[in-house]
């Protein structure tokens, strides 16, 4: 079997939306010298999870939807052995590195509210956001975290459930519009109007739709990326983009949509706009955008206790310092802990010794 295509675009696109999320949880802290406008769209970040689903989605399937094809449900325990080793070993360093700021809050009786050890073992398991907890505690990104493994763990049956292979592009298309439209529905009768709310709710079916939506496109991609030319596919997304300003469709419904147009016309561009998120920078922020996005927000919260007055706000150059700390800590923790252990554990697999491991 041939390798699964590798989209550089894409690994700099999720840096790019990592970092978005960044500035979201900052935003707040950064009113006294931000602009307005700029707040507007950082304050938007949140949005950026839902582009990590569908874009998770789609890579899955590209990495693995053709073994697991081959091999059947047989192959569903190396596949989810290769997700904990991708995903476990830097969430349990930084949950761990929480747990011992927590502690020591507790002994100098501080408070710690936002770390309820009674929810801790939910957290080692990444199960925290399958609706068993009232509130987001801990390492708050962490909560989209335990969705994809949820739909890690429904994955290898998605695959063998149906021949998705065999399906038109119009056919997975139209899917795509289903699922968005599901989605959509579960938000209205929840009472929901943004995607940000209700998050240990609704969290985990806002992943598993959106997940299944980037599946569909990754196979829409595969018929689509001899076919389809660039100018044709940024046609489609323009198009789609234009429709969503003029039907002003709820954000529920229309970001999903514009983000499946933008992730597929970018899947199938080879322009300029593909060149700059394929330049090794961005590609880098990419492959360390877990490490930022797991690191940020518990370094966030340092910052605050040790530099930031009672008015909560950062100064334009502790600011700066935040942004450099946690690039650097992103880089070394790619590096030297979030590699060495992903190969480290497949490694050592007790399930599949003898299956190369996809580079994602």
């Amino acid at each position: 079997m041939k390798g699964a295509p590798h989209l550089a675009a894409l690994t700099g696109l999720r840096g790019i939306a990592a970092w978005f999320v960044v500035f979201y949880h900052a935003r707040r802290s950064l009113t006294d010298w931000v602009p307005e406008g700029a707040l507007a769209v950082a304050g938007k970040g949140y949005l950026a999870v839902d582009l990590f689903f569908i874009l998770s989605g789609f890579v899955m399937w590209l990495n693995y939807g053709p073994r697991l094809r081959e091999s059947g449900l047989a192959g569903a325990k190396s596949f989810w052995w290769r997700r904990f080793a991708r995903i476990w070993p830097l969430h349990a360093a930084v949950l761990a590195g929480m747990v011992a700021f927590a502690l020591l809050l507790l002994a100098t009786g501080r408070e710690t509210d936002n770390y309820p050890f009674a929810e801790l073992p939910l957290h080692v398991l990444l199960v925290q956001n399958w609706g068993v907890t009232p509130g987001l505690s801990w390492n708050h990104p962490a909560w989209s975290i335990s969705t994809e493994i949820g739909a890690y763990l429904l994955f290898p049956f998605a695959v063998v459930a149906f021949h998705w292979e065999k399906a038109r592009p119009a056919l997975l298309v139209a899917g795509v519009l289903i699922c968005a439209q599901l989605l959509h529905g579960v938000f209205v009768l929840a009472g929901a109007e943004n995607l940000g709310d209700q998050i240990t709710r609704l969290g985990l079916v806002r992943c598993l739709l959106q997940f299944l939506i980037g599946m569909m496109l990754a196979l829409v991609w595969l018929g689509w990326r001899d076919r389809v030319s660039p100018v044709s596919a940024y046609a489609c997304a323009v198009l789609m983009g234009s429709l969503l300003v003029l039907f002003a469709l709820p954000e529920t419904l229309g970001i999903p949509l514009a983000f499946a147009a933008l992730l597929l016309a970018l899947a199938l561009d080879t322009g300029p706009l593909a060149k700059v998120l394929s330049s090794r920078p961005v590609v880098w922020l990419g492959d360390t955008s877990y490490a930022t996005y797991l690191v940020h927000f518990p370094l966030l919260v340092l910052l605050k206790l040790v530099a930031v007055g009672p008015d909560l706000q950062i100064a334009p150059a502790v600011f700066a310092a935040y942004l450099l700390v946690l690039l650097g800590l992103s880089g070394a923790l790619y590096r030297w802990l979030e590699k060495p252990a992903q190969r480290w554990l497949n490694q050592r697999s007790p399930l599949s010794r003898n299956n190369a491991v996809p580079a994602e």
